[in-house]
């Protein structure tokens, strides 16, 4: 088999099991559940199904701390290392969740005893759901393995969000109006005709705002790099090596227009307390040359507008009198002349469609509300099977005589019944899924993260977000109970009192 077609085919299995194996191990919690329930509510339930089970969860757990183990560094892994350590994650949450089938079985047991000194409708609540064993079990289980689903990408979103801010860097000034090129093998405009372009449908859009340019050596041209003296600007600059541009450019990097400009004068822009009156430029105008040439020049210190706006800022005259052709590289619109607001920047985005141009406006960190949704959908399921166990009346016509003498046969007594009943699966299922959902977060939290390029930063401290977690386990219940009592429709039969005999 060539190396080729072989490597595509360890991917595709790979990539199968990497999808395949975990939805396999969580859904194993159904039939677990199942089986373990038995099917006369007079009969108890082998412990071996629950030693089992919490062995096979045990094992899950171990399975996720070794893939966050090995994901612990933070060194950088390789691509296929990475999704390793994630599959083994993956399948140890599956295995996890799979090993707390059998568990909602045994809680309905366990708990009946402790019931009784309940009022009357939790009493009778908690021991419909034992009689009803099998259906309730069926409810709390999928419950469990929504909320637990809802949970661990909570607690994943939350660590993500965390480290995504750490990474980001900003690409210009808050509220600046970036355009350049849209090209993804050239992010720079290749003539000065299609800038021009460009700049017209900004002034269009956006008529009398001054428009800053950036610009760099053409593509033909070899080596330009700008270094003064005891100047160290930041990698995480926006302009990290130097910025060539007009007066235009200066002031939108300090943020003042009133900061001088001369074009034969480089500007070294710094927020250290450091003196620097000159600027050494060392370059290559051809490839083919032989040796880099350097050349000094006057300079003066400003302070920059943004930390981000570091940089040497060099006049164009003086690239362009050293043989160089410059190319337009982004166009700009200083925020402290114009804030463009989200409609504009559609409009512009709309109109420049057609020029392959690409039109950012720096709002800052943003997080992705993606999960929300998901997470939401996932409670919502769990809602609806705890309520699915909260439906009809008593299990047994005994349940029933008991509902009617505690609440001389009310509507609110059997309310407060469905009530206790749809409550009391909703905390079954919310509490085995935090336990769940919690640590399976946490611990696939390690190899999502893990870095796999050069750039990516040092992880931050994860949070998990309890307020969010004891919302859940405290709020899905109470709603369920609240809609448990909202929605019992059917009320127990009253027998008519017979007639005395005569």
């Amino acid at each position: 088999m060539p190396f080729d077609l072989a490597y595509y085919v360890f991917m595709a299995v790979f990539l199968g099991l990497f999808a395949v194996l975990p939805l396999m191990t969580a859904t194993g919690a159904v039939p677990a559940a199942v089986l373990s329930a038995p099917p006369n509510r007079h009969e108890l339930m082998s412990r071996r199904f629950v030693v089992a089970g919490l062995f096979v969860s045990f094992a899950g757990v171990l399975l996720m701390g070794l893939g966050a183990w090995l994901g612990r560094a933070d060194s950088r892994y390789g691509a296929l290392a990475a999704s390793g350590m994630l599959l083994i994650t993956l399948i140890g949450a599956g295995l996890l969740v799979a090993g707390l089938g059998p568990v909602p079985s045994w809680l309905l047991e366990i708990t009946g005893p402790y019931a009784e000194r309940l009022p009357p409708p939790f009493r009778l609540a908690a021991r419909d759901l034992a009689h009803r064993r099998v259906r309730a079990v069926l409810a709390i289980t999928l419950a469990m393995l929504a909320t637990a689903f809802g949970i661990a990408l909570t607690v994943v979103a939350v660590g993500e969000t965390a480290q995504s801010r750490a990474e980001y860097s900003p690409r210009a000034r808050p509220g600046t109006l970036l355009v350049r090129s849209g090209t993804l093998f050239a992010p720079f405009f290749s003539s000065a005709a299609d800038a021009g372009t460009v700049r017209a449908a900004i002034e269009r859009e956006l008529p009398g705002v001054p428009i800053a340019q950036s610009e760099r050596p053409s593509r033909e041209s070899w080596h330009f790099h700008a270094n003064a003296e005891n100047i160290e600007i930041s990698e995480e600059a926006v302009y990290w090596d130097q910025a060539i541009g007009d007066e235009k450019l200066l002031r939108y990097l300090t943020g003042d227009q009133s900061t001088p400009y001369d074009e034969d004068t480089a500007v070294v822009i710094t927020s250290a307390d450091v003196k620097a009156d000159s600027v050494e430029l060392s370059y290559e105008i051809d490839e083919n040359d032989d040796t880099t040439k350097t050349r000094t020049v006057r300079a003066v210190i400003a302070r920059p507008a943004d930390p981000y706006m570091e940089t040497i800022f060099v006049p164009s005259k003086i690239v362009r009198d050293l043989g160089y052709r410059l190319l337009p590289d982004e166009l700009i619109v200083d925020p402290t002349l114009r804030r463009v607001t989200v409609q504009e920047q559609e409009r512009l985005d709309d109109r420049l469609d057609d020029t392959v141009a690409e039109v950012y406006v720096e709002r800052g960190f943003a997080a992705s509300t993606g999960w929300l949704p998901v997470v939401a959908a996932a409670l919502l399921v769990a809602l609806g099977c705890a309520l699915a166990a909260g439906f009809g009346k008593a299990a047994d016509a005994r349940q029933a005589r008991v509902l009617r003498r505690a609440g001389n046969g009310s509507a609110a007594a059997f309310r407060w019944f469905c009530a206790s009943r749809a409550g009391l699966s909703a905390l079954y299922g919310t509490v085995l899924g935090a336990v769940a959902g919690c640590p399976a977060g946490m611990l696939l939290l390690w190899p999502l993260t893990v870095r796999t390029t050069w750039e990516a930063p040092v992880r931050v401290p994860f949070e998990t977000p309890w307020p969010a977690i004891v919302a859940v386990v405290a709020g899905l219940p109470l709603l369920a109970a609240a809609l448990g009592a909202l929605l019992a429709r059917e009320r127990p039969h009253v027998p008519t009192p017979a007639a005395p005999r005569p």
